[in-house]
């Protein structure tokens, strides 16, 4: 098969672009963080892209992207260690990129799905526990459920995971990325119980610049997320990227006028979220729906989202910067959607929704993946998250969480807090007194 070098470029574009995504999630969350824990919360999104990079080419694609025994549920170790990989993955136009390069597209998807994961533990998770948690909800969480929804040998012989072979529809990944991060978050929060002092005390976002940075680094990053999901620079490539746009657009506008409605003012807080959730909600439907039907999406999802975030304090569950109301509640709102809204005359490959004359046929498939993405997340990321618990424990101790989590775990601080003011009002560092040896410290008490 003749490979595109067009679409192999867009391709490593798209990669690079997703990549990008994680550091730019550190920004928002460490924004959203206090300012003593900013940059633990920053090192969990980092220390993903190390572990699940790596684990990805021992046998993370392999798991996820070959066949087995159980292949409707789990791949095979065949491609373990991408030794030998030199196929080539075929594109929507007959062409083909090299694997390798679909590889690391998906490298990027694993990493960002588990990243996601840390904003609703901030300020209280061990950080090896953390490192722990990571490969092993990747291995068993995160490889099966992507097995399950993008597998497919149907050229060779007919075989898929069992999700894509009952026909749900997930472009990019709003079942195994966002609702899967989503309730495994829940999950991850009741083990480890609320922070100390919520929510009576406030733990507002330190730095609202890096949570606007973080995301708008994520919305760049993110056409490359949902338009390089085509695996070409096509057709479908187009729509899923013009839809990715303008249902943000929405979503962030939805927010804020759920603020000013509810709370007299719109903040900057709540368009980056808004922004986020638009993000998630677009990105199972982005190739599946037309522009109109990505903005109604958008509008719905921001609104929706908006009034989940707000859930945590009613049902008792500390999600530190909102992990559940956004991931998990915007992509089941985004993955419903394609039942409703979901038109041929965009994707051939895709079906018809109800407004398109399809009936409900398609709203019940993307139901039963929506479902069971729930459950199958839930209860395993729950038992491995109190295996850890018990093991080696997943929470820091009460004296480390008030002192601050980035000078118990990492003996750092992100800000220089010991200064005084000079004469003319500049802000100077403190020098650190000099060291006295024995001899000069006698002769000072002489």
């Amino acid at each position: 098969m003749k490979i595109d070098s067009g679409s192999t470029a867009w391709m490593l574009a798209s990669t690079a672009l997703v990549l990008l995504m994680t550091p730019g999630l550190a920004f928002f969350y460490g924004g959203m963080s206090r300012a003593k824990s900013v940059l633990n919360m920053m090192m969990m999104s980092f220390v993903s892209i190390a572990v699940v990079g790596m684990l990805w080419v021992v046998y993370g694609y392999s798991l996820a992207f070959t066949g087995g025994g159980l292949s409707s549920f789990i791949g095979g170790l065949g491609d373990w260690g991408l030794v030998g990989l030199e196929k080539v993955a075929t594109t929507e136009d007959g062409t083909g990129i090299p694997q390798l390069v679909f590889v690391a597209f998906q490298a990027t998807f694993a990493i960002i799905t588990v990243a996601l994961i840390s904003g609703a533990v901030a300020d209280r998770a061990k950080f090896g526990a953390w490192v722990v948690f990571t490969v092993v909800w990747v291995t068993l969480v995160y490889l099966p459920i992507a097995h399950w929804v993008w597998w497919s040998d149907g050229q060779e012989n007919g075989k898929s995971g069992w999700i894509f072979d009952l026909g749900a529809l997930d472009f990019a990944g709003g079942t195994v990325v966002h609702i899967n991060a989503g309730v495994a978050a829940l999950a991850v929060v009741l083990v480890l119980g609320k922070r100390k002092g919520w929510p009576k005390d406030p733990m507002r976002p330190h730095n609202l610049p890096f949570v606007l940075l973080g995301a708008g680094l994520l919305w760049f990053g993110w056409f490359g997320f949902n338009a390089g999901s085509a695996l070409s620079a096509g057709s479908t490539a187009a729509v899923a990227f013009i839809n990715t746009l303008v249902a943000t657009c929405a979503a962030a506008f939805s927010w804020i006028i759920v603020e000013k409605l509810r709370d007299g003012s719109s903040t900057t807080l709540g368009i980056a979220s808004g922004v986020v959730a638009g993000l998630v909600a677009v990105t199972p439907a982005c190739a599946f729906v037309t522009p109109l039907g990505a903005i109604a999406l958008g509008l719905v999802a921001g609104a929706v989202c908006a009034f989940a975030v707000g859930l945590k304090y009613r049902l008792g569950f500390d999600d530190s910067l909102d992990v559940v109301g956004v991931h998990m509640v915007g992509g089941i709102v985004g993955a419903l959607l394609i039942g409703v809204l979901a038109t041929t005359a965009v994707n051939d490959a895709g079906a018809d929704g109800l407004l398109a004359g399809g009936g409900f046929g398609l709203l019940g498939k993307q139901a039963v993946a929506v479902a069971s993405t729930l459950v199958y997340s839930f209860v395993v990321t729950f038992a491995i998250a109190k295996a850890i618990d018990l093991v080696m424990g997943f929470r820091i101790s009460e004296e480390d969480e008030i002192a601050g989590i980035d000078g118990t775990a990492h003996a750092e601080t992100a800000y220089d807090f010991g200064t005084v003011h000079a004469g003319g009002g500049a802000s100077v560092a403190r020098p650190a007194p000099a060291p006295v040896s024995d001899g000069a410290a006698k002769k000072v008490e002489a």
